[in-house]
């Protein structure tokens, strides 16, 4: 099992900067693809961002490529996205995942989810 806690959410205004957190514990950190999710009222869940076990390799999705960065510290067991530019479209529940997929992979099925932290951008 693979526990993730996330944290870092708010409530900001369009154009400025948050910081999310996800913290893992359990089983190996450094086995497993850690991404972020995130899911709007009204809408399904869907992929953000993504980091190779390593971090060699990273993956994003167009809505957010060039404003949003992902990150992670085996050492720490964390891994963290910092979102720049928020826009009013970026308000969700975003959601800590890990598991064994490809880097390219957008699918929910996860093996592991974080219970989520709430982004609000205001306009």
């Amino acid at each position: 099992q693979v526990q993730l806690v996330e944290s870092g959410g708010g409530l900001v205004q369009a154009g400025e900067s948050l910081r999310l957190s996800c913290a893992a514990s359990g089983r190996t950190f450094s086995n497993y693809r850690m991404g972020w999710f995130r899911q709007a009222p009204g809408k399904e869940r869907m992929f953000v961002a993504a980091i190779s076990w390593n971090g060699g390799s990273i993956y994003y999705a167009n809505s957010v490529k060039g404003r949003f960065t992902i990150s992670r510290d085996n050492a720490k067991n964390m891994v963290s996205l910092q979102m720049n530019s928020l826009k009013p479209e970026d308000t969700a529940v975003y959601y800590c995942a890990a598991d064994r997929r490809p880097i390219g992979s957008v699918s929910t099925f996860v093996d592991y989810w974080g219970q989520g932290t709430q982004v609000t951008v205001s306009s």
